[in-house]
């Protein structure tokens, strides 16, 4: 494979992949964090790490930690729900962890000769295991964020209604395309600077959204990636209601609301969220799609 091959880094250290490589970080509520013994003979041969490797051509680094837990470990890709992903860039190599939460039981096993035990260890006793010096060196911060996600409720008509660019003649249409450029979203993922997530460090999230709308953009329906959350009547009430539901349920979570109103925001701040601006979240939208959002 022409990504297989040892590259020199920046830093002048030696690493696995010649176009950079990726692992996977899955977490079970249950049982722990899944950590992989690598085999003898491989590179950092003994320690303890995540199953991992080189990023293929065309290959995303999420791809490549996809692919590699199952390769290495059988660890099906429709058992676990991606939420972030930490870069850490050496120049001219990078790793990115990827991490991921099981959504039903796995079986895993050691499936072949790169590694030679398969564990789930509580995170509070991984830094007790013998473990590859990068992954020591980031595992802290990965803690941190182990678990988490990022939930983004969106305020439909405080977003739509921030661009005068003819919204008003079609306000379900409106939100109707404010719905599938959020759907693209939860798919491409976004900065956690974007978000304005306080956390150092090169992370990209894949958020969980909910978009509440109100009056005639009530009958919007649901995506495959998106919660549509339709307001009988105060589209504020509702907002800090769903916030406030999503701090309460997982308190961990990153809980973000997109509003640019005043009032709204120290509300929702008021219940633990976080606020993040229609301008920022429109600058997002358009840098993904590479053009400026038309509503209609």
């Amino acid at each position: 494979m022409d990504a297989n091959g040892f590259v020199r880094c920046g830093h002048g250290h030696r690493h696995w992949g010649r176009r950079g490589a990726a692992g996977l970080l899955l977490a079970d509520p249950e049982r722990g964090v899944l950590l992989q013994r690598r085999a003898w003979w491989v590179h950092h041969g003994r320690t303890w790490a995540i199953p991992g490797g080189a990023l293929e051509s065309g290959e995303s680094p999420r791809d490549t930690a996809i692919r590699e837990a199952w390769e290495e470990a059988e660890i099906a890709a429709d058992a676990l729900n991606v939420t972030c992903q930490s870069t850490v860039d050496h120049g001219n190599w990078a790793y990115t962890t990827v991490l991921a939460l099981v959504t039903k039981p796995v079986n895993e096993r050691v499936a072949n000769s790169e590694s030679s035990e398969l564990a789930w260890v509580p995170p509070s006793n991984v830094q007790d295991y013998r473990l590859h010096k990068d992954f020591a060196l980031a595992w802290p911060a990965l803690h941190e964020q182990l678990g988490r996600e990022l939930v983004l409720i969106v305020d439909g008509a405080n977003v739509v209604g921030s661009r005068p660019d003819g919204w008003w003649r079609d306000r379900h249409g409106a939100a109707v395309t404010l719905r599938d450029k959020l759907a693209r979203l939860a798919v491409s993922g976004f900065s956690a600077g974007s978000a304005g997530l306080p956390m150092n460090g090169d992370w990209t999230w894949w958020p969980r959204v909910t978009l509440v709308v109100e009056g005639q953009a009530r009958g919007v329906e649901a995506s495959a990636t998106v919660q549509v959350v339709a307001a009988p009547r105060d589209g504020d009430a509702k907002i800090v209601e769903v916030a406030r539901e999503a701090v309460a349920s997982r308190p961990r979570d990153h809980v973000v609301v997109v509003t640019a109103d005043r009032e709204l925001k120290a509300r929702v701040t008021a219940e633990g969220a976080s606020v993040m601006g229609p301008g920022a979240l429109l600058k997002v939208l358009d840098q993904m799609s590479g053009s400026l959002i038309a509503w209609t």
